[in-house]
């Protein structure tokens, strides 16, 4: 049975739908704090007794021991996300992210689990200009979000190495896709881009726009943590960047958006924001070494596909 952490939001609940639909046993732990309901709906009803959601609160010991009971794997994707969310609580933001995250590792030794996938950032690199970002390399964490994720991994690699769980830490790049949520004071750029111009409101840009990201289509997300639950034991205690090991600028976005919807739009440009990196861009030669992982869907595609997914859902 696969345990998926924060299984209600974007990432964690692409995770249930891929694990479910390949005949996997999930179980969702979710506090609802951002995870949405609607993202967990009709999966009950389609894959019966193969889903179970428990609705609890990783900060809660006891809480996560009874969902942990019975897995097999846990994928730990349960976070507060959002760097300027981070930078505006940074106590909450820590209380969830890091003590969440060695509550799970507790519970996951003391229930014998299989092996722990955790959901790292890539924010981790800091604002350093050498790219491609290298596993390798020194951290240098700029904001509190980066500096609890940058924890987390450190004690999935403790966990390894003191204790013997199975531990793999995946950095993820700028992961976009189906039900991000662009509402969000926090939004992720991408479905915020994509909301604007499709409604005719100008496009926020924080920063001249030139930043650029190696952005991460949920699919390639959701095969790397598949891959790794069965990855060699050679990758456990281990970082291993998941991205498409390209880099594109926000107004190179604007302009692939503005075609796709025909309509362009003159955006409204904001200070650049605190805790946010200028430049991203990973490796990823460490992944497919490790664990066999490819990007399964380019960036362009990627986008596409979000795209079409946003429109369709305001025309419903």
């Amino acid at each position: 049975m696969y345990l998926v952490t924060g299984g209600a939001g974007f990432i964690g609940s692409n995770l249930v739908q891929a694990l479910l639909a390949d005949g996997k046993k999930v179980r969702v732990l979710d506090n609802f704090l951002t995870g949405k309901r609607g993202n967990l709906a009709g999966l009950s009803e389609t894959y019966g007794d193969a889903f179970e959601l428990v609705e609890g609160d990783l900060r809660n010991l006891e809480a996560t021991r009874r969902a942990v009971e019975g897995a097999a794997y846990v994928l730990h994707q349960g976070a507060l996300p959002s760097v300027p969310r981070s930078v505006a609580d940074p106590v909450l933001s820590n209380e969830i992210n890091v003590g969440g995250t060695l509550n799970l590792l507790v519970a996951a030794r003391d229930a014998g689990v299989k092996r722990v996938v955790y959901a790292a950032s890539s924010s981790a690199y800091g604002d350093t200009p050498e790219l491609p970002k290298r596993e390798s390399m020194a951290t240098n964490p700029k904001s509190p979000y980066a500096a609890q994720k940058l924890a987390g991994e450190q004690y999935m690699r403790i966990f390894h190495e003191v204790y013997g769980v199975e531990t793999i830490s995946l950095r993820y790049f700028n992961v976009f896709g189906p039900k991000q949520d662009p509402e969000s004071t926090y939004a992720a750029v991408i479905p915020r881009f994509i909301t604007a111009v499709l409604s005719g409101a100008p496009p926020t840009i924080y920063g001249d726009g030139l930043q650029t990201r190696d952005f991460s289509y949920i699919d390639n997300v959701v095969r790397a943590n598949m891959l790794a639950c069965d990855g060699p034991r050679e990758a456990c205690g281990r970082v291993i960047n998941v991205a498409c090991g390209e880099r594109v600028s926000l107004l190179a976005i604007l302009e692939v958006l503005y075609g796709l919807a025909d309509r362009r739009l003159s955006p409204r440009f904001e200070p650049a924001r605190a805790g946010d990196v200028r430049d991203s861009l990973a490796d990823i030669s460490l992944a497919k070494e490790l664990l066999g992982y490819e990007p399964v869907v380019p960036f362009p595609e990627g986008l596409s596909r979000t795209f079409t997914y946003f429109h369709q859902r305001g025309r419903s």
